[in-house]
């Protein structure tokens, strides 16, 4: 059971697409998406760091570039839904559900397998 909880998805499908719980870390080095992690009271988040500073939204507008990019969507179908000044955020992504679950997917165990193989 705890195995399965690890392992829960932070995004939702809607008709619309998907919508993705994020936390963020600006000045994080670089842009990218490290994964999925556990918030200490249990939710799923996906992690994302951006070279941008958290400064007049410039951390939000790379975050929204980067999901575009990685989810191979317009800059207009991504959405901040909620938390504009906070490291954790929603995300919304306008486009095939299935298509952008499975894109999700394989960013994350890419990432997983470059985590195993660099350990």
């Amino acid at each position: 059971m705890v195995a399965k909880e690890a392992s829960r998805e932070p995004w939702r499908y809607s008709a619309a697409g998907i919508s993705i719980a994020l936390r963020v870390t600006p000045r994080g080095g670089r842009d990218d998406i490290d994964g999925i992690e556990q918030l200490a009271d249990g939710r799923s988040v996906l992690k994302v760091r951006v070279r941008a500073i958290a400064d007049g939204g410039e951390a939000n507008k790379a975050v929204l570039m980067l999901l575009a990019k990685s989810l191979g969507v317009p800059k207009a179908s991504v959405k901040l839904l909620s938390g504009a000044t906070s490291r954790l955020k929603q995300i919304a992504v306008d486009g095939d559900p299935a298509r952008l679950g499975e894109a999700l997917r394989q960013l994350v165990q890419a990432k997983a397998a470059d985590a195993k193989s660099t350990d």
